[in-house]
């Protein structure tokens, strides 16, 4: 019997096999994300852009790191705000200012992804 706040046990598979499986639930969840969010696509299309232009521009490779890592972040960040809207609509699409409150939060968090982008971006380039 497994302690109800020990999910450890409930995991299932250890070592290569976890690990595997893991990785094809990550691409599961690009994969949904792709098709189920058009913001995640916009995202995408975005980074499509600028990382090219991150690896031409002649810029310290800190500089270039540093333009690359925010726009992956805004990937990041969309694919959780896109979990917490997920989670949300599944406990209830009942209105409720606690599901506004998190739905809020999560689109809070990509403008500060995306303040960040320009925020990087502009320091760096100007």
């Amino acid at each position: 019997m497994h302690n109800s706040s020990d999910a450890s046990g409930l995991k299932g598979r250890r070592g290569v096999v976890r690990i595997l499986r893991a990785f094809g639930y990550s691409l599961a969840g690009l994969r949904a994300a792709f098709f189920g969010e058009a913001a995640f696509r916009q995202l995408l299309l975005l980074n499509l852009l600028l990382l090219p232009v991150a690896f031409l521009l002649d810029v310290s490779r800190a500089e270039r790191a540093l333009l690359v890592l925010v726009l992956l972040l805004t990937l990041a960040i969309e694919l959780l705000n896109s979990a917490i809207e997920a989670v949300v609509d599944r406990v209830s699409l009942e209105l409720h200012p606690l599901s506004k409150r998190a739905k809020d939060m999560g689109s809070a968090a990509q403008l500060v992804g995306l303040l960040m982008v320009a925020l990087v971006w502009g320091c760096i380039l100007l």
